[in-house]
């Protein structure tokens, strides 16, 4: 293996200040550091440094092992049992830190018990420790193993990661039929890169996602959640949602999106919502993922309810709720959707069902929902989209119906109270103070008799 000080590219060639860094991450490199511990910043932290983006969090990486970080630091939480993680936490905010990950012999006892893999090639364990050049060899993608020291503010590229930032290209480290087995989560992280960093996939990083796109289903939903939310709720949820039709994984974590086919309606419903959430992101404004998931579903619950409707018999608005119960219980299967999501995307679904109803107080119950806002949204998408004449009068009547009451009745009315209170004088009675009363020394006989 060449010298690690080929890899070494001096301070004065590149572009990373310390003054880019969080404090508290560079408290934690300082700290190890001083210790007699080699502490590397490492992964999109360097990355999006390089690009002159500012990084979200920042990665560190050491020699040291979990239990020698914690020993460092009260402040640490040990974690994970598949990658040994320690998580320094300053208030919300926390440094994780890793130490340098090594090649694994499969004929080493030892290594043997750190290590455990599916019959598929996923790892399910891997806790081998190594050095910093096989760090770099064990990391994902080129441009996400760029190290900078602490010791003297030089960075090391082992992997030709810069090169590759230079092109805008996204290349898989080793090869990607090994990597993708040991890791499917690496095919999605792949479309989040193009999308965020606006780049572009190597051909051979891009050829096995399509053949290797149904290792996801051994994936925990819950993990899917979390990388769906980085998927779609990063900014650019308009590419990724392209690029995974493209590369067949969406059909991979919605299962019952398209299972008729296809449907434009629908696909142009979705894209408007990105877009939209896309800019709200942009402006600074909050998002929900409930919201997403709720566009997502909604054919495919509208679908199915008109199919039980016709094959029972039955009313569609009951024919609706065993729809809503149905997908999702076949969506939380492939992603974990919390109880939190899945009852705001419930709320949003009936209130279309309630919303065309507006005769005598209906309205301002309907109004009075928490969810009314979100709801109402979900209207207009579909009225713009479906371009119904219906759909569109009755945008155009809750428009009005908003204007002439400003704010929802429970809202207005809690206001009205504070502000009541603020004004109100203080008029309680206080009690009146109790006298107190000294004990005296009553005088005795003998004091009398004395006197």
């Amino acid at each position: 293996m060449p010298s690690l000080e080929q890899y070494k590219i001096p301070r004065d060639k590149h572009t990373i200040s310390r003054k880019d860094i969080d404090d508290n991450a560079l408290k934690v490199l300082y700290r190890l550091h001083n210790a007699g511990y080699r502490a590397l910043l490492v992964g999109g932290g360097v990355r999006d440094l390089l690009l002159g983006l500012k990084p979200k969090d920042f990665d560190i990486t050491t020699n040291a092992t979990p239990e020698e970080i914690k020993a460092l630091f009260r402040n640490c939480r040990l974690i994970g049992r598949r990658f040994r993680l320690a998580h320094i936490l300053f208030g919300r905010d926390v440094i994780e830190v890793a130490t340098f990950r090594g090649h694994h012999d499969q004929k080493s006892a030892q290594d043997i018990q750190k290590v455990k893999q599916s019959q598929g090639g996923m790892l399910l364990r891997d806790n081998v420790y190594g050095s910093l050049e096989e760090d770099a060899e064990r990391r994902d993608f080129t441009v996400n193993a760029i190290y900078y020291d602490i010791a003297d503010f030089s960075l090391y590229d082992c992997c030709n990661g810069m090169q590759d930032l230079k092109e805008r290209r996204l290349t898989l480290i080793g090869d990607p039929d090994v990597r993708y087995r040991e890791d499917p989560v690496r095919m999605l992280r792949a479309i989040r890169f193009t999308a965020k960093l606006d780049l572009k996939i190597s051909p051979e990083c891009a050829e096995p996602i399509r053949r290797l796109s149904n290792l996801l289903q051994d994936i925990p939903a819950a993990r899917l959640f979390d990388e769906v939310i980085k998927l779609l709720l990063s900014g650019q949820g308009l590419t990724t949602y392209r690029l995974l039709k493209e590369y067949k994984l969406l059909q991979v974590l919605f299962p019952i999106l398209f299972k008729e086919g296809e449907d434009d309606t629908a696909t142009a419903m979705i894209e408007q919502a990105l877009i939209d959430t896309d800019k709200r992101i942009a402006q600074g404004k909050r998002v929900t993922p409930a919201y997403i998931y709720a566009v997502l579903l909604w054919y495919p619950v509208e679908q199915r309810a008109h199919a039980i409707s016709c094959e029972s018999g039955m009313e569609y608005h009951d024919a609706f709720l065993l729809a809503m119960n149905e997908v999702l219980s076949i969506q939380v299967k492939s992603i974990a959707i919390p109880k939190r999501f899945t009852a705001t995307i419930r709320d949003i679904w009936m209130l279309q069902l309630r919303l065309p109803r507006f005769g005598g107080k209906r309205a301002q119950r309907v109004y009075q929902h928490i969810k009314f806002r979100a709801a109402f949204d979900f209207l207009a998408l579909r009225a713009q989209i479906e371009n119904a004449t219906e759909l569109k009068d009755l945008v155009v009547w809750w428009q009005e119906y908003q204007q002439n009451n400003p704010l929802p009745v429970h809202q207005y009315g809690r206001q009205h109270i504070n502000k009541a209170n603020e004004k109100k004088p203080d008029t309680t009675k206080t009690a009146p103070k109790k006298r107190k009363y000294r004990n005296k020394k009553r005088s005795s006989n003998t004091d009398v008799l004395d006197a």
